[in-house]
Formats: C-alpha cells, structure tokens, sequence
C-alpha cells in the first residue's frame, strides 16, 4: 500500500478547540463553505463504525463532489482514521484510509497545535495519479480552522 503525507498545519488554537471543530458537523460545515458545504453523520455518532458524508463545495467540485466514510479509529481528543467507503475517491482507490491529528505544540498546549493529514491509499488503475489534489484540499481546509476560529 501507498502513502502520503501533508505537510503540518500550525494553528493558533488548542488542540482540544480544532478536534471540537472537525468532529461537529455543524461547526466544520461553516469552516469553509467554498471547500466543504456540509458533513452528516449519517450512522452512529463519530464513533467506530459511524459513517459520516461530505459535501464538497465548489473550490472542489471539479475533482470530487462527496465523500463517505466509515470512521475506523479514533484517539479521542488526537486524531481519527477513515476510510472512504464511497464518492469519487473510491472510484479510484482501494483502499482509501485518511488520518487526521491535531496535535498540541509542547509549552503552548492551550494556544496552538500542528494539524496534520495523512493517507494510505492503493490506485485502481496503474494510471491513477497519486491523491495530491486531495493532499492540497485537505491542507487548505485545514489552513481555514483558523480563520474561522477568529471570525
């Protein structure tokens, strides 16, 4: 299996604060429209085993317009690991198993944390391109928690 990593997010908020943000889908609806117009828990409650769809919005409809995953694994307060069940991405990997953590900054634990993302992924074709596009969304809607947070 492949695997990609992005480069790390350091956001002037806690940690605590962006994992709040990412698990409610109310709150990560509003983070950046342009990039995510909506998130549903559509079984369970962000759990293992819950399912969870995204609606992208129009920053990325040109590569994938939604995303389901089943949530594998979750560090509570750190980090959660899916893997995309159906939408695009699925169409062209197999799996397709996204981590993302928020990590605190040591001696700034209630200020800032590095946010980070990363993938394991297998093409379905030989002639998929590795997920960069997603690597670059990602980041940049990672990149928006701070904005948000201090509007």
């Amino acid at each position: 299996m492949k695997s990609m990593k992005g480069e790390g997010v350091q956001l002037n908020i806690p940690a605590k604060k962006a994992w709040e943000m990412y698990r409610d889908d109310k709150i990560i609806s509003k983070i950046n429209p342009d990039m995510l117009s909506s998130a549903q828990y559509i079984e369970g409650d962000g759990s293992p085993g819950s399912l969870r769809l995204f609606k992208l919005g129009p920053a990325v409809h040109g590569y994938v317009k939604e995303s389901t995953q089943k949530i594998e694994e979750v560090v509570e307060g750190r980090s959660i690991t899916y893997q995309v069940i159906g939408g695009e991405l699925r169409n062209m990997y197999d799996p397709y198993r996204v981590t993302f953590s928020f990590l605190p900054v040591t001696g700034k634990e209630n200020e800032q944390c590095i946010a980070e993302w990363n993938v394991e992924f297998e093409p379905l074709s030989p002639t998929t391109p590795p997920p960069e596009k997603a690597r670059d969304v990602a980041i940049g809607f990672l990149k928006s928690f701070e904005k948000f947070e201090l509007c």
